[in-house]
């Protein structure tokens, strides 16, 4: 099929809730995914963050089709290899606690809510996160989410949370109520706009909840699996949380989401009190366990830290030549440029030279490579950039 016919079946039959790039993927390998018609395009935002190893690694695709050939799904009533070895690698990847599997990083919130809840109940039950920060489209994750936007038309918002300025623990002081049960923190605001949480405020974070017996968690939906640079990271924060959520990166491109929890709270939720049909399926866990191997393994988050710092130079070095941008911030190969202007029209003007690129907040830009992207990768992507803001500085 053509690109277009596969557009008109999507105008006839699918809702149309997303902003399409007008592109048909037809296939992927690292860096690069290519459309129906077989153009080739340099994909800097693979899969929204989700694909930390770019298109289709191949350890992920072998892991897959072996499982796939042995056992696709099982209820969680049964034990299975596959989500044993998955749970035990990340809680010793992270900080002594307990695993829960589901199928999302907004079902990952969805957890964390409820078990924070049962923490506290009954006294205790509001949740406090960021104004800034992005945590999820259900009911609840949206609600915890502090941008009003996401909000219209989905009134009455289901209650219990309540935000405060990011980055200033003495406004989250000031917000602490006898009925305020935990924090809820991205420890890099993505979709926010790629805002990066400070050491000393992370610390105080962690001093709050102790002094007033609250639950602090970590949202590392986007930032996990280690792109920051660590594995997870927190790590460079040298502040352990009481839940960490993870997802995307997570299974490779397959659906997962992730809560570990300390082992004071672990096991609070009594039996059936939560549960999800898919999630920690064999497949799924299989394509994690590869997937957080092949992290290890090839220290792809050293990689980033690497990667990233460089980018990061050669992306500041545009500032000289393109004055509408203001800032480019972010840890590893989690960046953002922030502009002076609209960031659309750059991000059409890149899409039309072969480069995929995102824009949040407006003026952002976002870029989040594979975590196995070349040198010569990102040279061409910052060429095609550099020519982005070429275009549109003349067009404006």
């Amino acid at each position: 099929m053509t690109t277009r016919q596969i557009a008109a079946l999507y105008q006839r039959y699918a809702i149309p809730v997303y902003n399409r790039l007008g592109i048909a993927a037809a296939r992927g390998s690292g860096s690069w995914i290519w459309d129906q018609e077989g153009r080739r395009y340099l994909d800097m935002f693979p899969g929204w963050g989700t694909n930390a190893l770019g298109h289709c690694h191949p350890k992920v695709v072998k892991a897959v089709q072996a499982q796939v050939k042995r056992l696709i799904h099982v209820p969680n009533t049964f034990y299975h290899e596959p989500q044993a070895r998955l749970a035990e690698a990340l809680v010793k990847s992270s900080f002594a606690g307990k695993a829960f599997f589901s199928n999302s990083g907004a079902e990952s919130v969805e957890a964390a809510i409820k078990l924070a809840r049962r923490y506290g109940h009954p006294d205790r039950w509001e949740i406090i996160t960021m104004e800034g920060s992005f945590h999820g489209r259900t009911l609840a994750a949206m609600a915890a989410t502090g941008q009003p936007k996401h909000k219209k038309w989905f009134e009455p918002i289901p209650p219990g949370f309540r935000h405060v300025p990011f980055n200033d623990a003495g406004a989250l002081r000031s917000a602490l109520r006898p009925e305020t049960v935990a924090v809820m923190v991205e420890l890099i605001q993505g979709e926010g706009g790629v805002h990066v949480a400070d050491q000393e405020y992370v610390r105080s974070l962690r001093r709050i909840c102790d002094q007033r017996k609250l639950l602090l968690i970590f949202d590392e939906i986007s930032t996990g699996m280690g792109r920051t640079g660590t594995l997870f990271a927190f790590q460079q924060y040298r502040v352990l949380p009481d839940i960490l959520l993870l997802a995307k990166p997570a299974a490779g491109g397959l659906p997962i989401g992730i809560l570990i929890a300390d082992k004071r709270i672990s096991d609070l939720w009594e039996k059936a009190s939560h549960a999800t049909t898919f999630g920690g399926n064999p497949l799924v866990t299989a394509a994690g366990l590869a997937t957080l191997q092949v992290i290890r393994g090839q220290r792809l988050a050293e990689r980033a830290r690497r990667q990233g710092r460089l980018f990061t130079r050669m992306l500041t070095a545009l500032k000289k030549r393109h004055p509408m941008i203001r800032e480019v911030r972010g840890k590893g190969l989690m960046i953002g440029i922030e502009l002076d202007r609209p960031g659309a029209p750059v991000v059409q003007a890149a899409l039309k030279k072969g480069l995929l690129l995102n824009c949040t907040q407006e003026k952002v830009l976002r870029m989040y490579p594979a975590l196995t992207v070349s040198r010569r990768e990102l040279d061409l992507a910052l060429k095609l950039l550099d020519e982005s803001f070429e275009e549109v500085a003349r067009a404006q």
